[in-house]
């Protein structure tokens, strides 16, 4: 194995055939199942793009209808489940609270080792409808708040908001998060989709695979940058420091979060579709710290481009577009997961639908063969 190249962080190795999404470099697009993800954001509601990830096509009105009334049948989350996470510490991270309230879903199952494909999409809406659910009330625990029900009156966005807070923005706010819901929603295999793929290939179940990719997004280099991203516009403070901030970290190799990505050469697809939505609920708030935010990004980003040619990612301007929304930062990729559980269980549906256990080889850099010597002749 000595003369075997060494692919770290597996980078360029193509693992397995995946059907649900691909950035497709001829037109530098991130697509689902075919289709533009912009075009998707801006066309379709999240409840759409959450059928088309997990049935291939978008969804007739009669097909809508019934997915969404299947959704809004699996709300609300057992006496046991808000009675666990009354007790969880209320200094831990959202995405550690998240993480053992899906465990704890898995183990409330009872289908949970039916891993038929009928099984297998029952327990994804099921995620789906529950883990907003989860996001909300622990926001309103944490804070000293009893949780808010779910209604099904509402659609999946605006009952998001009513869980967090107990009303529904105005049009343009709910517009800019479900835009970031369908933008967040999938993207192929990157490091917390191929960690479900990883567990589902062992034939572990549905919940063990997304438990798995939740503890994977959690890390500040993949679902936490957006968090890292408001923290960074926080410490810059104000439009006038921006662009000598910028100078300063790039002069001194400061990281910089929100900027590149592994796949994107040339920009990343999302950012235009997600910095439109920003800007014009920016607007419609009109309060100055919305057009404080909103000019330090800018700034941020046109010098970074400027300077270095490297542009930001899908996080840079959702970060703040959360943050405005009233979610606190360590909500943010908690929210990342309310969307992306549609893409890690349609990868767990295809992965099973022709399985092989994923056990890639490793390069040993160690010592060579040698002999144990007995303790009293060492």
């Amino acid at each position: 194995m000595a003369d075997t190249e060494v692919k770290y962080g597996l980078a360029g190795v193509i693992a397995d055939d995946t059907s649900i999404s691909k950035v497709m470099p001829e037109i530098n697009s991130l697509t689902y199942r075919g289709y533009k993800v912009q075009d998707l954001a801006t066309q379709c509601r999240f409840e759409e793009v959450a059928y088309l990830i997990w049935n291939g096509e978008l969804p007739k009105k009669d097909e809508l209808s019934s997915f969404n009334a299947r959704e809004k049948s699996e709300r609300g989350l057992s006496a046991d489940v808000l009675a666990v996470m009354k007790r969880f510490n209320k200094n831990a991270h959202p995405m550690d609270t998240l993480r053992t309230a899906v465990s704890f879903l898995g183990q409330e199952d009872n289908t949970t080792d039916d891993s038929s494909p009928a099984g297998l999409y029952d327990k994804a809406i099921r995620l789906y409808a529950k883990i907003p659910e989860i996001v909300a009330a622990d926001f309103r625990l944490r804070n000293g708040k009893d949780p808010i029900a779910p209604t099904k009156d509402l659609p999946f966005s605006e009952n998001f908001f009513h869980m967090c807070f107990g009303e529904v923005p105005k049009p343009e706010i709910v517009k800019c998060f479900d835009i970031s819901m369908t933008l967040y929603a999938e993207h192929s295999f990157n490091a917390s989709t191929f960690t479900s793929r990883t567990i589902a290939s062992s034939l572990s179940d549905i919940y063990s695979a997304v438990t798995g990719a939740i503890g994977s997004l959690k890390g500040p280099l993949h679902g936490g940058a957006n968090e890292a991203v408001m923290h960074m516009l926080k410490e810059v403070s104000s439009p006038d420091n921006a662009r000598e901030w910028m100078l300063d970290a790039l002069a001194t190799k400061k990281k910089i979060m929100g900027f590149g990505h592994r796949v994107y050469r040339s920009g990343d697809s999302r950012v235009p579709t997600m910095t439109e939505a920003y800007k014009k609920m920016v607007e419609v708030m009109g309060t100055e710290e919305a057009k404080k935010y909103w000019e330090i990004s800018r700034i941020l980003d046109e010098t970074m481009v400027a300077e270095k040619g490297i542009y930001p990612n899908l996080d840079f301007p959702a970060g703040p577009a959360y943050y405005l929304m009233g979610f606190e930062i360590p909500m943010f990729t908690p929210i990342f997961v309310v969307s992306r559980i549609t893409g890690w269980t349609a990868h767990v549906m295809e992965q099973l639908a022709n399985n092989k256990l994923i056990r890639p080889l490793s390069n040993y850099t160690g010592k060579p063969q040698r002999e144990v010597v007995p303790l009293d002749r060492r």
